[in-house]
């Protein structure tokens, strides 16, 4: 039986996971790669270090898999999308990758909101540029770096470096060509977009647009080397990790909202046909004729991170220390506080959020006798509040019967079932530890013949699911709670500007 490689390179860590031909994980390997903040809203990495990272992991995952390399039948790889990760025209990194958490384009975006670039962008695109997106970021580096931007000879994504290192190829994907510069029902690059962005110089640094699971290149043998794979084994473009996140716990299709509850609320749904609307992207799916529509921001589980890093850390490396996990002992803690009524709500923007770039963070309706329970049961709350805001706009567009939900929170059953009760609709957590390497695993598969397409899982998806379905009472009083969530934000939106202001040392 052949075995297949999927590479998932996060924002703070790259994982080589080897699975069997029947879907099993046989060994996983992380590496942690530290972020580069040179200055504030820029977040980096450096791409030797990345692509140095990968390679370890992959030759501990291969070694550690039981099985010769030579059973290894394909290799894909998938990373965090948007960002930037630019080359010159030697195929040098251009300096550091731009990770999707940078926001030093932020007023680049707002700008276009404003100057009528956002609305062209939209109506070619399918998308309306973001901070983080590449268009944003490249008119960033033209406006500030000009002598950078004029060395620019290839502009990739993180996953493309990541094949370039494997193959010598240079290329991407159907998925990642569609954050930025391709014309929405033809799926393909256009001449009249860069020209919306003021970017018409980088006409030659696109890079061409295959299908995920084609195969693009072979593993070289310097590669090889560094890896432990074999010399010639096939390589696909691999895709984007939003996308192969929903392919890894089977939630890739139409009528089903796939939920990634993570650093990013990532919520996206399959159609068959392009609908444009600013409050989701509108992108590529798989193949030419599918477009995946994700509704995004950057507010989900990490604010739960946060609070237990932040408010619990001394306890949390004390229980980690003694082999327990503080999610067992904050668990309790958040059930009792279900069970009762609460005045308490959270609004989870620490990192971002879908009103723009001053929102923020904060607990309302807090008193002195709520406790850590009551607080983290309204961070949970709060976070399963946002990805509605962003599956109810995908409900108007599309109409999904059902979810499917994945992050680390999915795996507590009281978290899975608030959001069932918030969303009101049938949530399925699928036991997929690593769903987005498993997504580029069966696209590799696809490419090399083992599988029909990407979409054919050998796994039986409904041994390996839980479905939470709705309490009609609890998810009449989440409704309830949910509307007064949305209603004080906005309300808040004339106000987070001047909380936002006081950091410049003045109100406006």
């Amino acid at each position: 039986m052949s075995c297949l490689l999927g590479i998932d390179s996060g924002l703070t860590v790259t994982k080589a996971v080897v699975f069997d031909e029947a879907g099993a994980p046989l060994a996983v390997a992380r590496r942690r790669l530290p972020q580069i903040i040179s200055g504030p809203r820029h977040v980096e990495r450096d791409m030797n270090e990345l692509w140095r990272a990968a390679a370890e992991a992959i030759a501990e995952a291969v070694s550690g898999c039981g099985r010769p390399a030579s059973d290894i039948a394909g290799v894909a790889a998938t990373a965090h999308g948007d960002g930037l990760y630019m080359l010159d025209r030697d195929r040098q990194p251009l300096g550091y990758g731009i990770l999707s958490l940078d926001s030093r384009a932020g007023e680049i975006a707002a700008r276009w909101q404003t100057d009528g670039t956002a609305g062209k962008a939209l109506s070619r695109t399918g998308q309306t540029p973001h901070a983080s997106a590449p268009s944003s970021l490249l008119a960033w580096i033209r406006e500030r770096e000009p002598e950078r931007f004029a060395r620019i000879g290839h502009v990739l994504a993180c996953k493309d470096w990541l094949r370039l290192c494997l193959t010598g190829s240079l290329g991407t994907d159907l998925t990642e060509a569609s954050t930025s510069f391709t014309a929405v029902y033809s799926q393909t690059y256009a001449p009249d977009i860069l020209p919306i962005f003021g970017l018409e110089a980088l006409g030659d640094a696109l890079p061409p647009a295959m299908r995920p699971d084609e195969v693009v290149g072979a593993v070289t043998a310097q590669a090889a080397r560094s890896t432990g794979l074999l010399a010639g084994t096939p390589v696909v473009a691999g895709l984007h990790d939003v996308t192969a996140s929903a392919l890894g716990i089977g939630g890739y299709g139409e009528g089903v909202v796939a939920i990634v509850a993570g650093t990013y609320s990532i919520n996206e749904t399959v159609s068959a046909v392009p609908h444009i609307d600013a409050r989701w992207f509108c992108r590529s799916g798989l193949r030419p004729g599918e477009w995946n529509n994700m509704s995004i921001s950057p507010a989900s589980a990490a604010n739960y991170d946060w609070f237990l890093d932040t408010l619990c850390g001394s306890e949390r490396a004390a229980a980690e220390t003694g082999g327990h996990s503080i999610h067992a002992i904050v668990g309790p803690e958040i059930e009792a506080a279900l069970a009762r009524p609460s005045t308490l709500l959270f609004h989870p923007y620490l990192f971002g959020s879908p009103h723009g770039p001053t929102a923020s963070a904060g607990f309302l309706g807090l008193r002195g006798w709520h406790g850590r329970g009551d607080m983290l049961r309204a961070v949970i709350e709060g976070i399963a509040f946002n990805h509605r805001v962003h599956v109810d706009a995908l409900r108007e567009g599309f109409a999904p019967r059902e979810a499917r939900l994945t992050g680390g929170i999915s795996r507590n059953p009281a978290f899975a079932q608030v959001f069932a009760d918030v969303l009101a609709m049938p949530l399925t957590v699928t036991e997929t530890e690593e769903a987005a390497a498993w997504g580029a695993a069966l696209c590799a598969g696809a490419g090399v013949g083992l599988f029909a397409s990407p979409r054919h899982d050998p796994r039986d998806l409904a041994t390996l699911g839980r479905t939470y379905r709705p309490d009609p009472e609890r998810s009449a009083a989440m409704d309830k709670r949910y509307r007064l969530h949305c209603d004080i934000a906005d309300r808040f939106a004339e106000v987070w500007p001047s909380i936002e202001a006081l950091a410049e040392g003045g109100e406006r």
